[in-house]
């Protein structure tokens, strides 16, 4: 067992190293035909369509996809579903973005035409700049001819590594030029971990009816309990007469106050002045890493000086922001 899991570990480095080496090669083999692509593609007003047959076309889709999240409007065409009427998808202000590393898969063929036919520029990712695709693109981004890492050199492997890379690097690329933001980013990503971690807290707040648990600052023992168990936040915001934000009461300071013979007569000398406050446009990730320093559970949200929301770790937790 141990003599085939060396040989095992063995394949890999191979397989990593050999597309390490292609990656090199390919970034040392960029040209000025990258930048063009990429002016090509900004000044696109439609969709960028990304099409290819095969491992060519399972890349391309997530080409589309990153294309599509980074700020730059994007999807994937099969050339197959395209002769068949889906050609109807490609707009007179679309770019093509056609994936083929030998250049001569016969199932771009209607696709090519159709640009050709209608002005529609053509960007070839192929290392074959004289094959089918080749001549008929505007701008080619020439993969480098390199071995497949496979051992036969017939899978796709270090082909379509450095095809997924240059798609990374065209979309990075675009990014940068669009000066695309994180606000950018969790605008498109509102889903996951990662978007939420994006939202704002005007954001967490538009989607809860919870109601801001808060009382006056002259109320007395009785009614802060009472505040605090109906508001069921574990905390209770302390205003004046005209509603602005003075302090907050937590369960926990009503407890230290009552077992040390604290003065308990009035919610203004229970509670803690000013506290940690959040704004609307704050981000949440803001907001946890604050908490999570503090040590705190919960913090209200201000907006012209008065309470319009609560956060509490609990609800953090359960909707998927922590």
């Amino acid at each position: 067992m141990a003599d085939k899991g060396k040989s095992d570990i063995d394949a890999a480095r191979r397989v990593l190293q050999v597309e390490a080496d292609a990656l090199r090669e390919l970034s040392a083999t960029l040209d000025e035909s990258f930048s063009t692509a990429v002016d090509t593609m900004l000044a696109c007003k439609g969709y960028v369509i990304v099409a290819g047959v095969g491992k060519s076309g399972h890349i391309g889709q997530k080409i589309a996809a990153s294309l599509a999240s980074t700020g730059t409007a994007s999807f994937f065409l099969h050339p197959t579903e395209a002769s068949h009427g889906d050609l109807g998808m490609v707009r007179g202000d679309s770019v093509v973005l056609a994936i083929s590393y030998s250049g001569e898969s016969r199932e771009l063929i209607d696709l090519l035409r159709y640009c050709r036919g209608n002005s529609i520029p053509v960007i070839a990712m192929t290392r074959a700049p004289g094959s089918l695709l080749g001549r008929h693109a505007d701008t080619v981004l020439t993969l480098p001819q390199f071995e497949e890492a496979c051992p036969n050199g017939l899978a796709p492997t270090t082909s379509t590594t450095m095809t997924l890379a240059l798609g990374d690097a065209l979309t990075v690329a675009l990014m940068a030029r669009r000066n695309f933001t994180p606000e950018d980013f969790g605008a498109r990503h509102p889903g996951g971990k990662l978007g939420k971690a994006l939202h704002t807290v005007g954001d967490y707040l538009m989607v809860r009816n919870t109601q801001v648990p808060k009382i006056r600052d002259t109320a007395n023992l009785q009614d802060v309990i009472q505040a605090i168990a109906e508001g069921r936040q574990g905390c209770v915001a302390v205003v004046d007469e005209e509603g602005s934000y003075r302090g907050i009461i937590t369960d926990g300071d009503l407890r230290r106050s009552m077992q040390a013979g604290g003065d308990t007569s009035s919610a203004a000398t229970m509670m803690t002045e000013g506290g940690r406050t959040f704004a609307r446009d704050d981000r949440i990730a803001l907001v946890i890493d604050v908490m999570t320093k503090l040590r705190i559970g919960n913090g209200f949200v201000l907006e012209q000086g008065k309470p319009v929301g609560v956060i509490h770790t609990k609800d953090l937790l359960e909707e998927g922001y922590i």
